[in-house]
């Protein structure tokens, strides 16, 4: 009896896995040392192309008008170099297998412009503070963060999964709106509307002043509220959301304008279609990645130098939807790639888990934890979408926020364009901290009419 209990709690831990505990107080000091206060690598590159970070464009910027349209700070600079279908073969290590794959299957108009790198990702001096507390705090219970608040809570991560968790709880302000259009990129070419709405979000995780213990009572991080004007099919209609740090605990509903109803969402996680995008996209595919970590294992491939999207705020400039939507993918006229360290992710579908996508392929900023591209497989094998999001450089955080994200469709040949604030007069404006009852089902329904 003794042996079989012995064996039986060897199963559960080997099932469960440890706690994985923070680093120590000498390793944790390199973020005051060598690496930023978020954790990347201070120093540039060998050969300059990445320079050293130096605190970050905390400055603002010409154009930009608190609570409307953002300006561009490197407006003048011009591409360094373009990568096409042509040359893309010489550029093959800095480049994720999706935007490979897209230069080849439209090679007459996507490509790759590469502008000078600029590292421009900051914080406040609080979440700085709460990182390096976090570093000697922060744990992973099985998948599930405990011990960290207000910061990166694994800036020296040691995991795959820390990464992605990194990921998740990157700082992007405490309270903030946004007005957006979505499009649906149809096979041939064409760009439908899938989305006009307006959305609250709020980051209970980043209330300054809070604590592990007071988070830890409720424990959702990410709470958003969006509401449709249009298409017309589409008015009146609203989802609220609830990310937790347990996956299982987070919540969703939907405002059906037809029923007049709020609805709570069965399953608002993984490869299960949102109603935020209409469907076309599942809820783990925002912003590349938003979604519960049990369902894959999680590898960290190591950190390597790639081209990613940059500092983008170019494409927040123009000021139709039109002008940075190309047939098939987004308009890369307006695109701004730099040259990064990344961190390379790999998921693999955990046993006796489901999922449509069971590779996938992840790449997260250094500086600023953010995934930016992502590839994903499926159960065939074969590469089947790749995803991107760009950040854009925000001095009133300050900090890189994402901006536009997408994906395109490796297989069918469709796509999807989310949060374009290009017609819109404001971009990502920030606000007062938002009453906890805004997400709620009730304020839904409130706001949820035709």
């Amino acid at each position: 009896m003794t042996l079989t209990r012995i064996t039986l709690a060897a199963c559960i831990a080997l099932a469960f896995g440890p706690a994985l505990a923070a680093v120590s107080a000498e390793e944790a000091a390199k973020l005051k040392t060598e690496l930023t206060p978020l954790g990347a690598e201070k120093a540039g590159n060998k050969d300059g192309s990445i320079p050293a970070w130096t605190g970050g464009h905390t400055t603002p910027i010409a154009g930009d008008k608190p609570g409307g349209r953002r300006g561009d700070p490197f407006k003048d600079e011009k591409p360094l170099f373009s990568i096409n279908a042509k040359n893309a073969d010489q550029y093959a290590d800095k480049l994720s297998d999706g935007q490979k794959a897209l230069l080849k299957k439209y090679p007459d108009s996507y490509r790759i412009d590469v502008y000078k790198t600029h590292r421009t990702a900051a914080a406040p001096q609080w979440v700085y503070d709460n990182t390096l507390k976090n570093a000697t705090r922060a744990k992973l219970n099985g998948d599930v963060v405990e011990g960290a608040y207000g910061g990166i809570p694994f800036p020296i991560a040691k995991t795959g999964a820390e990464v992605i968790w990194n990921h998740l709880l990157r700082w992007r302000g405490t309270s903030w709106e946004f007005n957006i259009n979505q499009y649906q990129l149809t096979a041939d070419g064409k760009a439908v509307l899938t989305t006009d709405g307006r959305a609250e979000q709020q980051m209970p995780y980043y209330f300054e002043g809070g604590s592990p213990e007071a988070f830890a009572k409720s424990n959702d991080f990410w709470l958003i509220r969006l509401v449709n004007a249009g298409p017309p099919i589409r008015a009146g209609e609203a989802v609220l959301g609830r990310e937790n740090l347990d996956g299982s605990k987070s919540q969703g509903w939907v405002y059906l304008t037809g029923q007049r109803r709020v609805r709570k969402l069965p399953n608002p996680c993984c490869d299960t279609p949102t109603p935020a995008a209409a469907g076309v996209m599942s809820f783990d595919e925002i912003e590349v990645w938003t979604g519960r970590l049990d369902r894959f294992d999680w590898k960290l491939v190591g950190k390597q130098e790639m081209f990613i999207p940059y500092n983008a705020n170019r494409f927040l400039q123009p000021k139709t939807d039109a002008e940075v939507i190309a047939k098939n993918h987004f308009n890369p006229d307006h695109m701004r790639w730099e040259l990064h360290r990344v961190w390379v992710v790999e998921a693999n579908l955990r046993q006796g888990q489901r999922h449509q996508a069971p590779k996938s392929r992840y790449y997260c900023d250094e500086d600023t934890w953010i995934c930016v591209l992502g590839d994903r497989w499926d159960a065939k094998g074969q590469l089947w979408k790749t995803l991107w999001a760009q950040t854009f450089v925000a001095p009133d955080l300050p900090g890189n926020p994402i901006g536009s994200f997408g994906f395109n469709d490796l297989i069918s040949g469709q796509g999807f364009i989310g949060n374009l604030y290009n017609a819109k007069a404001s971009q990502y404006p920030l606000k007062p901290r938002f009453d906890d009852g805004v997400f709620s089902p009730d304020a839904l329904a409130g706001e949820g009419v035709r």
